[in-house]
């Protein structure tokens, strides 16, 4: 069955594609998109020009090779800091908890060992939901259908919506 994912960007993504814009991304290069429409708006204004919301239909493809983290979990951030050193996987489909601003302050810590393991988890455990899927092969981009956009994202039609 076929569900809603939502991309923020300063452009309409019709076709989308696997950028790799230099710096390493918590599952490493690829589509990023989520399923929750407020963070793919938030994604959206936080691009300079104009901010808008791409949604796809994703059809799941037993036959891809899928890595999926429910929750914040110990191999969640091991995993997150080798692709973050730039280690690559082969997945073509990765999906869970995003490490935001915060949240990646934390893992910086623990990696430069500033905090421990322990400690880590103490402080992101009242982190709000986040969500990514990242599409990391063109094989995987097949399983998404653009269904439109909207260029109308902005500030205060975020706050307004919260």
């Amino acid at each position: 069955m076929a569900e809603i994912i939502f991309h923020g960007s300063n452009v309409e993504v019709a076709e989308p594609k696997i950028l790799q814009n230099g710096f390493y991304k918590d599952f490493g290069y690829g589509f990023y998109c989520t399923k929750y429409k407020k963070q793919a708006k938030r994604w959206a204004i936080s691009r300079r020009g104009e901010s808008v919301l791409n949604w796809y239909s994703y059809q799941p493809d037993d036959s891809l090779r899928i890595l999926s983290f429910e929750h914040m979990t110990e191999k969640w951030l091991d995993f997150v800091v080798l692709c973050r050193k730039g280690i690559e996987h082969n997945y073509d489909i990765v999906e869970g908890p995003m490490a935001d601003d915060q949240i990646w302050n934390y893992v910086e810590s623990f990696l430069e060992e500033k905090i421990s393991r322990k400690a880590f988890w103490e402080l992101v455990r009242f982190s709000y939901p986040t969500h990514q899927m990242v599409f990391c092969t063109e094989n995987a981009l097949k399983t998404l259908r653009f269904e439109g956009s909207d260029k109308s994202v902005s500030y205060t039609h975020l706050r307004a919506h919260e």
